[in-house]
């Protein structure tokens, strides 16, 4: 190579090493979605589907209880986007709603944002081959009352387990009671009881019916609205800390799409139209 020739490839990677880095490499946007465990499968999907149409975002997922995901968000994590999979947990965070359930006034929703995405299904599930033959939560209930059956349920912090203990007072039964006896064990998130039902280690367990779906549990019971306290509604909405609430919105506009919608009733959620 002659040396006006190597001169002239110098000045030109000087050029392009001088110019924004924007001409280089679009820059990405990462957005931070919050949601019940109880969604894991389903938004994993929809995740690869969104950024195939959308190459220029890339969507990093927490799942976990909702009421450890609202903790989290009120000590400052970082969140685009928040699923509950329940109302009281994002009411916690909405200035808007009843002082009394918003007990320390906190003002994370973004305004408008607000929406109703899913509805889920509270179920009674047993172990493969169902060894002690639950039918119902009749039976559970009896049962339980009997005190020679085993139940998994979540903790009181939990969307599942709080529905769990609408069920128990339901029947008329007493949780501590029952778990001071030995008939009843937690799981800090609605996936660790569907993992106690898998392994067999109860006898069965109250979850959500897309999780039995995805764990390919038998479902025996289905709890009705006045079981649960109510429909068992998921709740999303865009956080007012968000960095990047344009592009939040988008990916929650998208969870209304057929596509989105498709994906959610797979596994038995039941997508709410939105108004």
């Amino acid at each position: 190579m002659n040396i006006s020739r190597f001169l002239s490839l110098c000045l030109v990677l000087a050029l392009l090493t001088a110019l924004p880095f924007s001409v280089h490499a679009e820059e990405k946007t990462e957005l931070i979605v919050f949601a019940a465990a109880s969604m894991t499968e389903t938004m994993n999907t929809i995740k690869e589907m969104y950024e195939a149409a959308h190459p220029e975002v890339t969507i990093f997922y927490t799942f976990d209880s909702s009421g450890t995901l609202k903790t989290q968000i009120q000590e400052g994590a970082e969140c685009d986007l928040f699923i509950s999979a329940a109302q009281k947990q994002m009411n916690q965070l909405d200035i808007t709603s009843d002082p009394a359930v918003n007990t320390e006034g906190l003002d994370f929703v973004l305004e408008g944002s607000r929406v109703d995405l899913v509805e889920n299904k509270v179920t009674l599930a047993v172990p493969e081959g169902n060894p002690k033959e639950v039918v119902s939560f009749d039976d559970l209930a009896a049962r339980l009352k009997e005190g020679n059956i085993f139940l998994a349920m979540g903790n009181s912090d939990v969307p599942v387990g709080q529905y769990t203990q609408k069920i128990l007072a339901f029947y008329g039964l007493d949780e501590n009671a029952l778990a001071a006896s030995g008939s009843i064990t937690y799981g800090s998130n609605v996936k660790e009881v569907t993992t106690q039902v898998s392994e067999a280690s109860v006898d069965c367990g109250i979850i959500y019916g897309t999780d039995a779906f995805s764990a390919g549990l038998t479902v025996v019971d289905e709890a009705t609205s006045e079981m649960c306290g109510g429909q068992v509604i998921y709740p999303a909405a865009v956080l007012k800390t968000s960095a990047c609430p344009e592009a939040a919105q988008a990916f929650l506009d998208y969870l209304f799409t057929d596509e989105a919608a498709a994906v959610f009733a797979s596994v038995g959620f039941s997508p709410i139209p939105k108004e």
